[in-house]
C-alpha cells in the first residue's frame, strides 16, 4: 500500500542502489560504497574545496551507471559470461602480454573449438577497436544517465572519462595528462584499489597503484594515496560493516540533496534504463511495463498517488536481472535446467535490493512476486491465490503483455490479438482475469482516443 514519501537523502538512495551496479560488474557487495570512501579520502588529502568534494562524491557512487550497456556485446564477442569477464578484466593492467593471456583464457571456453578459434582470431585482429567500442558504450551511457538524474556536467564528464589513462593509453578518446578530469582519475584509482584489495589484500592494492604511476595515474594522486594508505586506520575502516553509514556522513553538509516525489520518479526511470540495457532484447521493457501497469491501475480505480507508487515498482521490478549474465538473458535457444534456475533467481535479487532501500522497501514484494502464478506454479516461492497481492498481479499482467508484444531472442514480436489469445488461455492460472480485463479496456480506450 502506498505511504507518504519519507524524507530521504539522495546520497542514501544512490548508495543503496549502487549495490545493483556492483552485481552487474561482478564485484562484491559494497564496491561502489568502498570506492566512494577511498576516493573521497584522496580528495580530502588533495585539499579539494567542499563543492568539489560533493561532485567527486557523486561521481564515485555513480561511476558504474553505464556498466550494463556493454554486457550483451561482451557475450557476443567473447562468447563469455559478461559478469565474470568484467570481474576478471579489472585484475589486469591492460599490457599486451596480460591482455593476450586474458583473451585466450576468457574467450569461448564453453563454445565449440572452431567457434572459439574464430572468436579469438577476430578479437586479436580488432582488439583495439573492440576495447574502444565497449568502453565508449559503457562510459557514454553512464554519462547520459547521470545527466538525466540531474547531475552536473562535471560529474557526467568524470563518468564519461573514467577509463582514460594519464599517459594517453586509455579509452575511448586517448586523453592524457591534465586533459583527463581529476575526478575520473580519482575514481579509477579508487576502483583499482578496491578490486585488488578485495582480491589479494592491501599490499597488492598498493603495489598495483605504484606500478601504474605515470602510466594510468597522475603521480600527484598516487602520492596522495600513498600517504593516505599508510595511516593506521585506513584499511580497517574499509572492512567495517557500517561503512555505508560512514560514507553517507562524508557528503559535505552544505551540499546535501534531498529527494522529492518528482526526483524519485526520475531516479527510478534512470535505473530502469540501466536494467533494460543489460539485454539487447529488453530495451524499453521496464518503462513499457510501467505504462501498462499504470493503465491497468487507473482502470481499476487506483488513486493517482497509489498509481505513482506502483509505477516505481514496475520500473524496478527487473532490477535483479543485473545479477544475471547476458549470455543467459539473450540465449537464442532453450535454457538448460541450470540456466533456468539462474533466471528464476532474478526476482529474489530484485526483492533483496529494493528491501534494503527504505523508500522502495514496500515495493519489494511486488518485484519479488512478479513471476508467481495464481495456481502456485510460478517462482521463486510458488505463491498461489490470495498470497499474491493485487499490485503484484497488475505488474505480472503488464509484464506478460509486454513480453509477448516485444521482440525476444527466440521469436519476433506478436500482434496484440495474438497476445490476447495466449493470455486468455492463462486466465485464472497465471493471470488475474480482472487485471487482464482492465488491460484490454484501457488499451481499447487509448486506441479509440487516438483514432478520434
Amino acid at each position: 500500500m502506498h505511504k507518504p514519501l519519507p524524507q530521504i537523502r539522495l546520497a542514501e538512495l544512490l548508495g543503496a542502489l549502487s549495490h545493483a551496479l556492483d552485481l552487474t560488474e561482478g564485484q562484491p557487495r559494497g564496491h561502489c560504497i568502498r570506492c566512494c570512501w577511498i576516493g573521497t579520502q584522496v580528495g580530502l588529502k588533495l585539499k579539494l574545496w567542499p563543492d568539489d568534494l560533493s561532485e567527486l562524491y557523486y561521481t564515485l557512487l555513480l561511476k558504474d551507471l553505464g556498466c550494463s550497456s556493454n554486457a550483451a556485446r561482451i557475450c557476443q564477442l567473447y562468447l563469455a559470461d559478461d559478469i565474470g569477464f568484467k570481474r576478471d578484466f579489472k585484475l589486469i593492467d591492460g599490457s599486451l602480454p596480460q591482455a593476450l593471456r586474458f583473451v585466450l583464457g576468457h574467450t569461448g571456453l564453453e563454445a565449440g573449438l572452431a567457434e572459439r578459434f574464430r572468436a579469438i582470431i577476430g578479437i586479436l585482429k580488432n582488439g583495439g577497436q573492440i576495447s574502444r567500442e565497449l568502453i565508449e558504450a559503457r562510459c557514454h551511457r553512464g554519462a547520459e544517465i547521470a545527466a538525466r538524474m540531474r547531475f552536473s556536467k562535471t560529474v557526467c564528464d568524470a563518468i564519461q572519462n573514467l577509463d582514460e589513462h594519464w599517459d594517453g593509453s586509455g579509452k575511448p578518446e586517448g586523453l592524457a595528462g591534465k586533459t583527463i578530469p581529476l575526478f575520473s582519475q580519482i575514481a579509477l584509482l579508487a576502483q583499482v584499489v578496491d578490486v585488488f584489495n578485495v582480491s589479494n589484500g592491501p599490499a597488492a592494492a598498493v603495489r598495483e597503484i605504484r606500478n601504474r604511476e605515470g602510466t594510468w595515474f597522475d603521480p600527484l594522486i598516487v602520492e596522495a594515496f600513498s600517504e593516505l594508505q599508510s595511516e593506521p586506520d585506513f584499511w580497517e575502516i574499509l572492512q567495517e560493516e557500517d561503512l555505508p553509514a560512514v560514507v553517507l556522513h562524508l557528503e559535505p553538509a552544505k551540499a546535501k540533496r534531498w529527494v522529492d516525489e518528482d526526483y524519485l520518479d526520475e531516479i527510478a526511470t534512470a535505473f530502469a534504463q540501466v536494467i533494460d540495457a543489460k539485454s539487447s532484447f529488453t530495451r524499453g521493457h521496464s518503462e513499457r511495463v510501467a505504462i501498462f501497469t499504470d493503465m491497468i491501475a487507473e482502470e481499476m480505480g487506483f488513486s493517482p498517488a497509489r498509481r505513482r507508487w506502483l509505477g516505481r515498482g514496475a520500473l524496478l521490478h527487473d532490477i535483479g536481472k543485473l545479477a544475471i549474465s547476458s549470455s543467459i538473458l539473450d540465449k537464442n535457444g532453450k535454457l538448460t535446467d541450470q540456466e533456468f534456475a539462474v533466471i528464476k533467481s532474478h526476482p529474489v535479487h530484485s526483492e533483496n535490493i529494493l528491501a534494503s532501500i527504505s523508500v522502495f522497501a514496500d515495493l519489494a514484494p511486488v518485484a519479488g512476486g512478479h513471476h508467481e502464478r495464481l495456481d502456485g506454479k510460478g517462482y521463486p516461492r510458488g505463491l498461489k491465490g490470495d498470497q499474491i497481492n493485487l499490485e503484484t498481479r497488475i505488474v505480472t499482467t503488464a509484464d506478460i503483455f509486454d513480453a509477448l508484444t516485444a521482440d525476444r531472442p527466440y521469436r519476433a514480436a506478436m500482434p496484440v490479438s495474438r497476445a490476447y489469445a495466449i493470455m486468455t488461455k492463462d486466465l485464472g492460472t497465471a493471470i488475474d482475469p480482472a487485471c487482464f480485463a482492465a488491460l484490454q479496456a484501457a488499451l481499447a480506450r487509448a486506441e479509440a482516443a487516438e483514432a478520434a
